[in-house]
């Protein structure tokens, strides 16, 4: 206690003093809100304020001092602002008065218990036995036709799927929800169902329909030897293939009656190349066949098939989908961009190879034309290909290409377009929203609002599920513009108007608005504010997704993973692997919550540490 003064003392007393006084007065600044809450955030609201407080201070000098004291840095006050600050100063004040030998004040702690778990499951739903985090995976199309898979989902540990709006319709949505409803039955678990809306979204317009065309190639490896053949499913009931393929095709089922396992199937690609598909599985819903070339198969291509008496029987296949053909897109070139639903095309160049047309796209939202300014950026696909606004008329935009590969960049349609520094003033539920929120509130435990920056949006999607008489129904908020993160404090004021609630951190689109250098240390004040208001958060985008997509994690993604599990829910996508995913990201988080909860270690004897014998 020697190199404690009472001066040194009285100084600390008075900086946490300054920093009650500042929780105070903003608590009682946003008095009329936080009275409006509902109640079961009313004491959450409150912290929150108290957090903005503290925050708005340097405090990493206190945190030194407090912390050679032996005493709370504050680096853990996050769910406890105001008991963690008068503890704090109890503690100071009964060592200035073991040192003056004078009494101080000592006042009572409030409890610092978080109601945070019990939001979490009002809105998630019950945890997995053994592991307090969830995991929640978006669903693909696919899905739709694959009830096995949803059950397996469900078995490997998945609590809530995510359909999102932006991609189906209201029939396909419906398929998923049924699977799922089914799968919880016979599994004997529950799954969540979120609905994410897709919100003001701007997206790149259509592309001009290609040759009605579809290549399938097998798997080869660096030197071109043949690794695994191409499996084309050929169908009568559209059931689902029998393991991964990469093509599926209708074919009549009489047609299909004549194949056996062994069967030839011969056809003429689009090359004129004759190719041959072997039957190696067959079933009553199709056949799976494999191919070990190339092959390119169109509208009007004839397959036969030979059967077991010497007849040749034919079939055509019928109507493909159009090629999509993207734009590409280099370093220096012009793109125009379409207030109209206009179906773009790729650069047009004369025989010289001289540009004499640029490439030229639409884009989803027309209100764009009239709020962007010349100089402003403009980013495209996730911020794969970077641009600047060159000049602005009612009916279209010229992006000058700032950033994109050196061969070029591809650019598809439905691909989303960032504008990080236009003020672009999307305040409102779109119409597509309202009319797919009609269609699933009578399937949804959770709607999530994707693209929210302003209190009114989330104000309007409160109003409109009391309208269709659906407020038990929990609101999550997407994170993922500079204008949310910039209105967060606001943003949770509002929504936790409503109960239950919570939020997503979308990283993908939070990282192109705030630039990748910056995600690191957003998504660490996303967590730190919402685990202030006892609000669940969802980590997603891209965890574990090399994975999922290729069958082996790389080392940052394990890291990544490991740390997610400072959310309360972790979204994985679905691919190829997805079963892997959930199984390896189920053991991370089992192992990670023995060790950390949010910010704060867990002591749990070490296992890697062991001394063996005894010291000298």
């Amino acid at each position: 206690m020697e190199n404690i003064t009472e001066d040194s003392l009285v100084n600390l007393l008075n900086q946490v003093e300054v920093l009650l006084q500042g929780a105070d007065t903003l608590e009682k600044a946003y008095a009329s809100q936080i009275n409006t809450v509902h109640p079961a955030f009313r004491e959450s609201s409150k912290n929150l304020m108290h957090y903005l407080a503290l925050r708005k201070h340097d405090n990493r000098d206190l945190q030194l001092q407090l912390s050679s004291l032996g005493l709370s840095s504050l680096g853990r006050a996050e769910s406890h602002v105001l008991t963690t600050l008068l503890a704090v100063r109890n503690q100071l004040r009964l060592l200035l008065g073991h040192i003056t030998k004078t009494p101080q004040e000592i006042v009572a702690v409030p409890s610092a218990v978080s109601p945070l778990q019990s939001q979490i499951t009002a809105l998630l739903g019950k945890a997995t036995p053994e592991r307090k985090g969830r995991i929640m995976i978006t669903f693909s199309s696919d899905i739709a036709e694959d009830y096995g898979m949803v059950r397996d989902l469900i078995e490997g540990g998945m609590n809530c799927a995510r359909i999102n709006c932006a991609h189906d319709d209201k029939t396909v949505w419906e398929k998923m929800v049924r699977h799922i409803k089914k799968a919880e039955k016979e599994v004997g678990r529950d799954c969540s169902i979120l609905f994410d809306l897709m919100g003001p979204k701007l997206r790149t317009g259509p592309l001009k329909p290609g040759p009605k065309v579809v290549a399938i190639h097998p798997k080869i490896d660096e030197v071109g030897e043949i690794l695994s053949p191409a499996k084309v499913w050929l169908t009568c009931k559209g059931g689902s293939a029998p393991s991964r393929v990469d093509l599926t095709l209708k074919v009549s089922a009489e047609w299909l009656s004549h194949a056996t396992v062994g069967s030839a199937i011969t056809f003429k690609d689009t090359r004129r190349r004759r190719r041959t598909f072997t039957v190696v599985q067959k079933k009553s819903s199709g056949i799976l066949v494999q191919l070990p070339k190339s092959a390119y198969l169109s509208t009007g291509t004839q397959l036969q098939l030979e059967t077991s008496t010497g007849e040749k029987c034919t079939e055509t296949i019928g109507d493909l989908p159009a090629m999509v053909i993207p734009l590409n897109l280099k370093v220096g070139q012009d793109l125009l961009l379409h207030r109209e639903p206009i179906p773009g095309e790729p650069a047009r160049y004369d025989k010289e190879g001289n540009q004499v047309e640029p490439a030229h796209i639409s884009c989803t939202l027309p209100e764009v034309f009239t709020r962007v300014k010349v100089g402003e950026p403009i980013l495209f696909d996730d911020g794969e290909i970077e641009g600047v606004i060159e000049e602005v008329s009612p009916d279209v935009l010229r992006v000058k290409i700032t950033a994109a590969d050196e061969a070029g960049s591809k650019l598809r349609p439905d691909k989303g377009i960032n504008l990080p520094e236009s003020d672009l003033q999307l305040h409102r539920l779109t119409e597509k929203d309202r009319e797919d929120l009609a269609s699933v509130v009578k399937h949804a435990d959770v709607i999530n609002l994707s693209f929210v920056s302003h209190p009114e949006m989330v104000e309007e999607l409160q109003q409109a599920l009391v309208d269709h008489k659906a407020e038990h129904i929990g609101i999550m908020l997407k994170i993922e513009t500079k204008a949310a993160f910039s209105n967060l404090p606001h943003l949770l004021l509002t929504l936790m108007l409503k109960h239950p609630a919570g939020i997503m951190i979308a990283r993908g689109d939070l990282a192109v608005e705030l630039g990748w250098r910056r995600l690191a240390e957003v998504q660490e004040e996303i967590l730190w504010i919402t685990e202030a208001a006892h609000l669940p958060v969802v980590w997603a985008t891209q965890v574990l997704e090399k994975l999922t997509k290729k069958g082996r994690p790389s080392r940052a993604e394990i890291t990544d993973a490991a740390m997610a599990q400072r959310a309360d829910c972790v979204m994985l996508n679905k691919g190829p692997h997805i079963l892997k995913s959930i199984s390896l990201l189920d053991d991370i988080m089992k192992r990670m919550q023995e060790h950390q909860y949010k910010k704060t270690s867990l002591l749990r004897m070490l296992h890697v540490s062991e001394l063996d014998g005894q010291l000298n």
